[in-house]
């Protein structure tokens, strides 16, 4: 039979987000070890630290809801950290770091719509306590997004420029006047 209230949509979204938080906990580690650069290394790790006190807050508003958190699987968390690990298996060096990110965004962006849907619910249902925790963790995710995004721009270059060399082909305007400054400030 389907569920028809609001609150019960709510629980089932926080199991699904539970769920989601400890595929997370899992992969993470795997992501900090396969990142080539050193800075995406340490966000990986940094947001691995995030994600653990993440699952706490969830298991804070379970107990407050009276709730287990468990009996849930989220297979959109499941399918998305399946293509990171794939991405990890097909490439490596700097492209892997490239592929990498754009995996970890495509996280960021499934937990900002899911915690997005939480923070909207929790204030439907009067539960303040629950938005403030919930509302800490969106935000946690928005500059988890925003870090890879910074790092993406010099990653995807960097990668870019060693395709190019490995191609035989020039390296990029950007990369020559990278190398242009570098050249005047050693003189």
């Amino acid at each position: 039979m389907a569920q028809e209230t609001l609150h019960t949509l709510y629980v089932s979204e926080l199991k699904d987000l539970y769920s989601a938080e400890q595929q997370l906990v899992k992969a993470l580690p795997k992501l900090v070890k396969s990142a080539e650069t050193e800075e995406l290394s340490e966000a990986f790790a940094n947001h691995l630290e995030e994600t653990k006190n993440q699952v706490s807050r969830l298991e804070e508003i379970f107990e407050s809801l009276g709730e287990n958190p468990k009996g849930k699987k989220c297979i959109g968390m499941e399918g998305i950290v399946k293509e990171g690990a794939e991405t990890i298996d097909e490439f490596e060096g700097k492209v892997l770091d490239v592929g990498l990110i754009a995996a970890a965004q495509k996280v960021e962006h499934y937990e900002i719509s899911a915690y997005g849907s939480v923070c909207a619910y929790a204030k439907l249902l009067d539960r303040s306590d629950d938005l403030n925790l919930l509302k800490e963790t969106l935000e946690e995710e928005k500059r988890a997004d925003e870090k890879l995004t910074e790092l993406s721009e010099t990653v995807n270059q960097k990668a870019a420029d060693e395709s190019r060399e490995e191609e035989g082909m020039p390296a990029s305007k950007t990369a020559n006047r990278e190398r242009g400054r570098r050249t005047k400030s050693a003189a």
